[in-house]
């Protein structure tokens, strides 16, 4: 039973928030070595815009008016609080946009099944009812919420999505991906740190996913998690919120699993990698896409569309590789390709596709 990701719609906030970040991050480094290290990494990253739910005021304003100025940042209750407030609003944003790439036929009340992933807040009633009632989906909707799997969630959501749809062909799946990085960020003047809260915005994304022979089809899923690398990424959820931890180890360690010739045969399904060109990769950063690359021997543009998406929006978590899958559809037709994400683990997730006949 051939399944298809039909259509992708995505949406970010309104509000560029990268270089008032950087001023922000800055102010927190007071050794000016590490602040010129730091803002030689920030100049070098690939990042040009990052956008949040949050206005730049929110970075560089006064204690009275600013998220998150003054001694204490906001606690976990005032961060999820704006989640609950604003990840709707932006699946609404993602879901109009994919039924506008649609033409107008995504025809909400046919919509079957919902597969939401996000890691950035809770709420409940969950974020995946709140969308299926603001959309009208019909009331025996069948819901599945992926939390806290983190940057590979969106691989994860469209694997769900195609074991749903080989089971029942008839079934037409929305499969949504929403994150508020940007809610997270932590008092520090560790470089590593501030660093990686760098690389993170808000964004939402939202797909159709059917046995409609358009788009792209969804070939074989690929899992792996890589041994000894449990502590290189972490989430952990503390009173200010969630705290990203991103080891400096990370590039090289995807690099080296990738070498490894039994990794690299399972995520190409035993194809060369130099084969196959179309590579829609989770923009992780800048060093994480060089060490694809590098592992993988591919040529200089295969990951033109995850450094462009990386340039625009710098890591939106789950919601960043459908924004590369969508950038892949909007252009001429792709052919055979591999979706590729990493995430806490330090596990990687991907599948094959290629255009639908």
């Amino acid at each position: 039973m051939p399944v298809f990701l039909n259509a992708i719609g995505t949406a970010v906030p309104p509000h560029d928030v990268h270089r008032p970040f950087v001023a922000w991050a800055e102010q927190r480094i007071g050794d000016d070595r590490q602040r010129r290290l730091f803002s030689r990494m920030a100049a070098r990253s690939g990042i040009e815009h990052r956008w949040s739910v949050l206005p730049p005021v929110a970075l560089t304003g006064s204690p009275d008016d600013s998220f998150y100025a003054g001694n204490r940042l906001p606690g976990t209750a005032a961060r999820m609080a704006v989640y609950a407030e604003h990840a709707p609003e932006l699946v609404l944003g993602a879901v109009a946009a994919l039924d506008a790439e649609m033409g107008g036929a995504l025809e909400p009340e046919r919509i079957t099944h919902l597969v939401l992933a996000s890691c950035t807040g809770f709420v409940a009633p969950g974020i995946d009812q709140i969308v299926a009632r603001r959309l009208g989906l019909a009331a025996g909707l069948e819901r599945t919420l992926i939390g806290f799997m983190g940057c590979y969630a969106a691989v994860v959501a469209l694997r769900t999505a195609r074991h749903i749809v080989r089971s029942e062909p008839a079934a037409r799946v929305l499969v949504v991906c929403v994150e508020l990085c940007t809610l997270h960020l932590q008092e520090t003047d560790d470089v590593e740190s501030l660093l990686a809260q760098l690389q993170f915005g808000d964004g939402a994304a939202a797909a159709l996913v059917s046995g409609d022979e358009t788009g792209l089809e969804l070939g074989q899923p690929f899992s792996t998690t890589l041994p000894q690398s449990d502590t290189l990424i972490r989430w952990d959820i503390t009173d200010q919120g969630f705290a990203m931890h991103l080891s400096g180890e990370v590039p090289a360690r995807i690099g080296a699993a990738l070498a490894s010739p039994e990794i690299a045969a399972a995520a190409t399904g035993g194809r060369a990698a130099g084969s196959i060109r179309n590579w829609a990769v989770h923009a992780g950063g800048r060093s994480i896409l060089d060490a694809v690359s590098g592992a993988l021997v591919l040529p200089g543009d295969a990951l033109d569309p995850s450094r462009a998406v990386l340039r625009a929006n710098g890591n939106m978590s789950s919601a960043t590789l459908l924004f590369v899958l969508a950038r892949m559809l909007a252009g001429p037709r792709v052919g055979e390709g591999v979706a590729l994400a990493f995430g806490p683990g330090l596990a990687a997730e991907g599948l094959a596709f290629r255009s639908a006949p």
